[in-house]
């Protein structure tokens, strides 16, 4: 028996929305309040980063960076158990980096690896661009200006122009 095709492009879009939402919910995202520290790993692999917390807890961080638009922080309680997740490439986030305090270091550890780092007529140091969502569907790129003492000086925000956009500049 032969089938045809509109059937087999069906099931071929039906099993890809299926491994899309499976890598979904094995995400940080997914992780319980409670999971032991040991869980998170064997799930989500090496974290990028680990610094400790406040308290005697520890904060992993997991990038799907440089050219990914997600950074989570899953943060582990005393006892090395998930307190909490959060997804923080976010306006608000990226927007709230305290400027002439935080440094390369900083950024690195709450950020992950940047897209790009360029370098800019108009300022003396490096420029660390990251992309994120905002909104609904909203590609956007934070630029962190970087001083060559490695201390953050500004945050700019522009879109991210595709291929196929039709505005022109």
């Amino acid at each position: 028996m032969q089938w045809p095709a509109h059937a087999l492009w069906s099931l071929l879009a039906a099993l890809t929305a299926l491994v899309l939402l499976a890598g979904c919910a094995a995400g940080p995202s997914s992780l319980a309040a409670g999971t032991p520290r040991k869980a998170v790993l064997a799930q989500l692999g090496t974290p990028f980063t680990a610094t400790p917390l406040a308290g005697g807890g520890e904060r992993l961080v997991y990038s799907t960076g440089p050219m990914g638009f997600y950074v989570y922080h899953v943060d582990l309680d005393g006892s090395g158990r998930v307190a909490r997740t959060e997804q923080v490439m976010t306006f608000e986030r990226l927007a709230g980096i305290p400027i002439n305090q935080w440094t390369a270091v900083d950024v690195r550890a709450n950020f992950g690896p940047p897209m790009r780092i360029d370098r800019v007529y108009s300022f003396d140091g490096d420029v660390w661009t990251y992309r994120f969502i905002a909104d609904i569907n909203l590609r956007r790129l934070a630029h962190v200006h970087i001083d060559p003492a490695g201390v953050v000086r500004r945050v700019m925000f522009t879109d991210e122009l595709l291929s196929d956009d039709d505005r022109s500049f």
